[in-house]
């Protein structure tokens, strides 16, 4: 560009301000409308008040379970259930781990094992197949992400009587492998795998590294895990709660007490307030006492798996 053509350029620019700017209605940025900006606010408060409510209603059981847990044990449904009265958590929470032997650590013992040990395996089986779908080429690699996909659809329900009668074959009812088992086999986080890995992990850090001599293997765990740290804790989250959640499989499994998760031993004592064999507010400060670990594993891992939702997302 000549130096002669700056000027122009210059004034064809600032010719260009000026016509926008005497187009633009008074008191509106340049080239805005008015009633863009209300519509903006009134769209902004919308969504906000929107939102609001989805959070109260979702955290009103949550606030209500809360209140009834602290209350003693004779005051349960009684005075304001949204407020406190009769303040008794301490002495509750003693009672619930003495009843029985501590019967009630036990199932958090188990749903404990059952979670960590099949979201651990889980998300490793789910990513390293996700992995594999997204990074490589092999013959009926569309087929089995159909199958996939086909899997993310049918309802666990419907899994329960074939994985039981096959377990019964298998003499492996009433174990822990019976819960376990079932537990590390997550077509949906191979879904979610897939999605990370192909956003997560360039191609060219792959061949790279082959170039370095690094076998599949090697590559995998030492570079493109650590790629996907943030999906590994998405994937971990909706794992450990939807095993710590679940009940209709273990319900039907297993038989010993002392093998039970907290699900099925809490709808158990449920059975037994209605024989009056049990006080009601032990089955109500043992469900709160089982939400406690999903709030501290999400609040504690909110960092990893936000920011992995949101590269899926862009995915």
């Amino acid at each position: 560009m000549t130096t002669s053509s700056v000027p122009v350029v210059a004034e064809k620019t600032a010719g260009n301000r000026l016509r926008r700017k005497r187009s633009a209605p008074k008191g509106t940025p340049d080239g805005l409308r008015k009633d863009s900006i209300e519509t903006t606010a009134t769209s902004r408060i919308a969504v906000t008040a929107v939102l609001a409510l989805t959070a109260v209603y979702f955290l009103f059981p949550l606030w209500w379970l809360f209140v009834a847990a602290t209350k003693d044990a004779g005051f349960t449904f009684s005075g304001s259930p949204l407020w406190f009265s009769n303040f008794d958590l301490f002495g509750n929470i003693q009672d619930l781990f003495a009843y029985k032997d501590g019967i009630f650590a036990v199932w958090m013992a188990n749903s404990a094992l059952y979670s960590i040990v099949g979201a651990g395996l889980g998300t490793l089986i789910a990513v390293a197949t996700g992995y594999a779908l997204a990074k490589y080429e092999f013959r009926g690699k569309g087929l089995l992400f159909g199958v996939v996909l086909g899997a993310v659809l049918i309802p666990k329900v419907l899994f329960t009587l074939p994985l039981f009668l096959m377990f019964s074959a298998t003499g492996i009812v009433n174990t822990y492998f019976a819960v376990l088992l079932p537990s590390i086999v997550s077509p949906f986080g191979v879904y979610l795998g897939r999605i990370f890995a192909a956003s997560s992990v360039p191609d060219e850090v792959i061949e790279a590294a082959r170039l370095d001599g690094a076998n599949e293997g090697r590559i995998f765990f030492g570079v493109s895990l650590k790629m996907m740290a943030p999906a590994l804790v998405t994937i971990f989250l909706f794992q450990f709660v939807e095993i710590w959640n679940n009940f209709l499989l273990p319900s039907q499994v297993l038989i010993s007490e002392n093998l039970r998760p907290v699900t099925v031993g809490l709808v158990s004592w449920n059975a037994l307030v209605q024989a009056g064999q049990i006080e009601r507010h032990m089955v109500i400060i043992g469900a709160f006492v089982a939400v406690v670990p999903l709030i501290v594993a999400f609040l504690s891992l909110q960092r990893f798996w936000r920011s992995g939702l949101a590269a899926g997302a862009i995915k």
